[in-house]
């Protein structure tokens, strides 16, 4: 008996066969181009059009997907076991009936630190502005949309999660609802109790410097080691949010921090400066851009390690006191493996978007 090539698709569970389409596109992007890390001003861009988008001439809702930190687009394509991937919930969820149905873009804003936050930053570079200003214009004039921000929504997890509030604050202009999976908010539940743990990293594996730290983590990196995320992670992740939120201006890609490396000692005008991006704190003065949205969608896990489920229903708190419309659920579970939160948050945005 002998082996013979097919020429079809392998099949579940390797891949399943899509009924809508996802377009793998490159694009390059001149905002991006010379930022102050050097990183890669091409981009993939990937487009998930629903069944249906190749025979209508209606024009489609758009829904925005955003990552979280170290996220890059292709990882939409991996798969958990015995789970389908991203693209397949997608494409499930579009398939089905009850749900209207919308193109979905999968933005990449990594950067070599892990991440942008998706903001402006003279630090990273000028993310919320590729986002807004280039992908958002390229979309709407390549494809069937239906081009204004009552029609288009933002969503994401964790860091990702960040983004899908703090850009529709900041530029209601093109995003008229989203969707916030466990987002990064009120700083001193998320973020300041790491720093401790962070100064004590520092100091034990890295001679208490971050220049270490970085030469030791570019090396790992050159040469391919696995990413130990016990060592390195936590005071990656922090550099990178300082790199977003308090930039050093006089050197380029370099950041200020809000603690001390030798003690862990808040620097409280650069920890200042991080309050001012913390969601929670922004909602109050962002307030007519937040009663414009059409739909806004919270959701959190009761055991989120990083404690975001206190950040959710503190941001959903300060909406609640205004009055301003939205959902918010607490469900079983963690900050990770929550994939299978995402159609729920798409179908509400999709079929607010479609009427």
């Amino acid at each position: 008996m002998s082996l013979k090539e097919v020429e079809d698709l392998a099949g579940p569970p390797w891949q399943r066969p899509l009924t809508g389409r996802l377009e793998q596109l490159v694009v390059e992007s001149e905002l991006l181009a010379g930022n102050p890390l050097g990183d890669p001003a091409r981009r993939p861009l990937y487009v998930y059009l629903p069944p249906g988008y190749a025979d209508s001439r209606r024009r489609y809702p758009v829904i925005y997907v955003i990552q979280g930190f170290t996220g890059q687009v292709d990882m939409w394509l991996g798969r958990s076991a015995f789970e389908p991937n991203m693209i397949e919930r997608v494409d499930d969820l579009f398939s089905g009936v009850g749900t209207r149905r919308a193109i979905v873009v999968f933005v990449d804003a990594w950067t070599s630190y892990g991440g942008s936050q998706f903001i402006n930053s003279a630090g990273t570079g000028r993310y919320m502005d590729y986002l807004c200003d280039e992908v958002v214009p390229f979309v709407d004039e390549r494809y069937s949309t239906a081009a204004d921000r009552d029609h288009r929504a933002l969503t994401g997890k964790s860091s990702g999660g960040y983004g899908a509030m703090v850009v529709p604050m900041l530029r209601p202009d093109v995003f008229g609802a989203f969707a916030s999976h466990a987002g990064d908010a009120l700083f001193e539940v998320c973020y300041l109790p790491e720093f401790r743990t962070i100064v004590r990293t520092l100091r034990d594996h890295f001679d208490g410097s971050y220049d270490v730290f970085f030469d030791r983590f570019r090396a790992r990196v050159a040469e391919g080691a696995r990413f130990d995320y016990d060592r390195y992670g936590q005071p990656l992740e922090m550099y990178a949010y300082a790199t977003c939120y308090s930039p050093d201006e006089s050197r380029p890609g370099k950041a200020l921090l809000p603690f001390e490396l030798d003690t862990g000692r808040i620097v409280a005008p650069v920890w200042t400066k991080w309050l001012e991006w913390d969601p929670v704190r922004m909602a109050p003065k962002h307030l007519d851009a937040l009663r414009s949205m059409r739909a806004i969608y919270l959701d959190a896990g009761n055991r989120d390690e990083p404690h975001l489920d206190l950040a959710a229903q503190a941001f959903s708190k300060e909406l609640a006191k205004e009055g301003i419309d939205h959902s918010f659920e607490l469900f079983d579970g963690g900050h990770g493996g929550i994939a299978y939160r995402y159609p729920k948050a798409l179908k509400v945005l999709a079929d607010t978007l479609a009427t």
